[in-house]
Protein backbone atom coordinates (compact mmCIF):
# COMPACT_ATOMS: atom_id res chain seq x y z
CA UNK A 1 0.00 0.00 0.00
CA UNK A 2 1.21 3.85 -0.96
CA UNK A 3 0.99 6.47 1.72
CA UNK A 4 -0.26 9.39 0.40
CA UNK A 5 1.27 11.52 2.13
CA UNK A 6 4.74 10.17 1.21
CA UNK A 7 6.44 12.50 -1.07
CA UNK A 8 7.41 9.83 -3.87
CA UNK A 9 5.54 7.23 -2.37
CA UNK A 10 8.85 4.98 -2.37
CA UNK A 11 11.10 5.17 0.77
CA UNK A 12 14.23 5.06 -1.01
CA UNK A 13 13.83 7.77 -3.60
CA UNK A 14 12.40 10.09 -0.29
CA UNK A 15 15.81 8.74 1.20
CA UNK A 16 17.82 9.89 -1.44
CA UNK A 17 16.12 13.07 -1.67
CA UNK A 18 16.34 13.98 1.89
CA UNK A 19 20.01 13.43 1.63
CA UNK A 20 20.58 15.59 -1.51
CA UNK A 21 18.78 18.15 0.12
CA UNK A 22 20.91 18.16 3.21
CA UNK A 23 23.82 18.25 1.02
CA UNK A 24 22.48 21.56 -0.79
CA UNK A 25 21.76 23.07 2.17
CA UNK A 26 25.10 22.23 3.66
CA UNK A 27 26.97 23.76 0.86
CA UNK A 28 24.27 26.75 0.40
CA UNK A 29 25.49 27.47 4.60
CA UNK A 30 28.72 27.37 3.81
CA UNK A 31 28.94 29.49 0.62
CA UNK A 32 26.49 32.21 2.12
CA UNK A 33 29.30 32.15 5.57
CA UNK A 34 31.89 33.02 3.44
CA UNK A 35 30.15 35.44 1.24
CA UNK A 36 29.16 37.12 4.63
CA UNK A 37 32.48 36.73 6.18
CA UNK A 38 34.40 38.40 2.84
CA UNK A 39 32.16 41.43 2.86
CA UNK A 40 31.62 41.94 6.95
CA UNK A 41 31.20 44.46 9.02
CA UNK A 42 27.56 44.69 7.72
CA UNK A 43 25.08 47.58 7.76
CA UNK A 44 22.14 47.39 5.97
CA UNK A 45 22.87 48.60 2.94
CA UNK A 46 25.32 46.08 1.99
CA UNK A 47 23.33 42.91 3.56
CA UNK A 48 20.20 44.39 1.51
CA UNK A 49 22.53 44.89 -1.58
CA UNK A 50 24.45 41.34 -1.21
CA UNK A 51 20.77 39.43 -0.19
CA UNK A 52 19.50 41.49 -3.74
CA UNK A 53 22.45 39.42 -6.06
CA UNK A 54 20.45 37.33 -8.59
CA UNK A 55 22.27 34.59 -7.95
CA UNK A 56 21.62 34.69 -4.08
CA UNK A 57 18.04 35.33 -4.67
CA UNK A 58 17.97 32.20 -6.29
CA UNK A 59 20.16 30.31 -4.13
CA UNK A 60 18.01 31.03 -1.68
CA UNK A 61 14.73 30.26 -2.74
CA UNK A 62 16.13 26.86 -3.92
CA UNK A 63 17.28 26.50 0.18
CA UNK A 64 14.09 27.69 1.37
CA UNK A 65 12.81 25.13 -1.34
CA UNK A 66 15.37 21.92 0.00
CA UNK A 67 14.03 23.21 3.78
CA UNK A 68 10.74 22.46 3.26
CA UNK A 69 11.42 19.25 1.12
CA UNK A 70 13.53 17.73 3.62
CA UNK A 71 11.30 18.86 6.50
CA UNK A 72 8.24 17.06 5.13
CA UNK A 73 10.35 14.33 5.06
CA UNK A 74 11.58 13.89 8.20
CA UNK A 75 7.70 14.54 9.43
CA UNK A 76 5.96 11.76 7.43
CA UNK A 77 8.61 9.79 8.70
CA UNK A 78 8.54 10.25 12.16
CA UNK A 79 4.52 10.60 11.78
CA UNK A 80 3.92 7.50 10.07
CA UNK A 81 6.47 5.59 12.57
CA UNK A 82 4.77 7.03 15.96
CA UNK A 83 1.78 8.05 15.27
CA UNK A 84 -0.37 4.87 14.65
CA UNK A 85 -4.21 6.37 14.88
CA UNK A 86 -4.68 7.34 10.78
CA UNK A 87 -6.82 10.62 11.86
CA UNK A 88 -4.14 12.05 14.14
CA UNK A 89 -1.86 11.20 11.86
CA UNK A 90 -3.00 12.74 9.41
CA UNK A 91 -3.99 15.84 11.22
CA UNK A 92 -0.69 16.34 12.43
CA UNK A 93 0.71 15.92 8.94
CA UNK A 94 -1.90 18.59 7.45
CA UNK A 95 -0.79 20.69 9.67
CA UNK A 96 2.57 20.95 9.45
CA UNK A 97 2.16 21.12 5.65
CA UNK A 98 0.37 23.95 5.95
CA UNK A 99 3.02 25.40 8.33
CA UNK A 100 5.84 24.16 6.01
CA UNK A 101 3.37 25.87 2.60
CA UNK A 102 3.23 29.24 4.68
CA UNK A 103 7.04 29.22 5.51
CA UNK A 104 7.78 28.67 1.95
CA UNK A 105 5.66 31.36 0.82
CA UNK A 106 7.04 34.05 3.39
CA UNK A 107 10.31 33.27 2.44
CA UNK A 108 9.55 33.23 -1.45
CA UNK A 109 8.04 36.63 -0.31
CA UNK A 110 11.14 38.27 1.85
CA UNK A 111 13.61 37.37 -1.32
CA UNK A 112 11.63 38.41 -4.15
CA UNK A 113 9.63 41.44 -2.29
CA UNK A 114 11.07 44.69 -2.46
Amino acid sequence: MVNVTSLTGNGLKDWIIQRATAVYLLLYTLVVSVVCVMHAPFNYEKWHMLFTTPWLQVSTAIALFAIVVHAWIGVWTVTTDYIKNTKVRLGTQGLVLLILIAELLGGFMTIWGN
